[in-house]
């Protein structure tokens, strides 16, 4: 749907990746890998969203990170469209709000590398009812109109396995 109103695919990875988690920050070369474009269709999209004032940078060693600019009058308006067409913003506030001791939940998948999807993967930690969580994921998804495909990890274990369970393209999106 997003691809109908932006043209430019990197550009639609770039808005998903730094708006859907406005502290995300990264740098070109690694850009490169975890979104599978060429450097300079991404140098240039980058380019144009920091010029609109969107994006932000700072130097740090030899590289130049990037973030969104949070501050952008247009910044929560871009991410609202973000969320809605993803349909994370019903999935928030229909489920994650409501399933018990939730710490954090990470975006992975299609979306999470800057795809659209009609499967929304998530990993979720913490301590939850999971037979009250698949109630409300079948809710949301009859609402959303995208299948909702999740994993549950206890804090411990996901402290324990962190390293091999996140991605590199992985999402936080949300945090308690």
């Amino acid at each position: 749907m997003l691809d109908a109103l932006i043209t430019s695919k990197t550009r639609i990875k770039l808005l998903l990746k730094f708006f859907l988690n406005s502290s995300k920050q990264d740098y070109l070369r690694n850009l490169e890998s975890e979104l599978g474009d060429n450097t300079n269709s991404i140098r240039l999209e980058l380019n144009k969203l920091e010029a609109a004032g969107l994006l932000k940078s700072f130097s740090q060693g030899n590289k130049k990170i990037f973030q969104s600019n949070t501050e952008h009058p247009l910044f929560g308006d871009i991410n609202s469209i973000l969320m809605k067409i993803t349909g994370l913003d019903q999935l928030i506030s229909r489920v994650l709000n409501n399933v018990g001791e939730l710490n954090e939940v990470y975006l992975t998948g299609d979306l999470a590398q800057g795809n659209d999807s009609e499967l929304i993967d998530l990993i979720l930690v913490g301590d939850i009812n999971r037979e009250y969580f698949s109630e409300l994921v079948i809710k949301a998804e009859k609402y959303i109109q995208k299948k909702i495909r999740f994993v549950v990890f206890q804090p411990q274990e996901f402290r324990d396995k962190r390293a091999k369970i996140l991605q590199g393209n992985d999402l936080l999106l949300w945090e308690k």
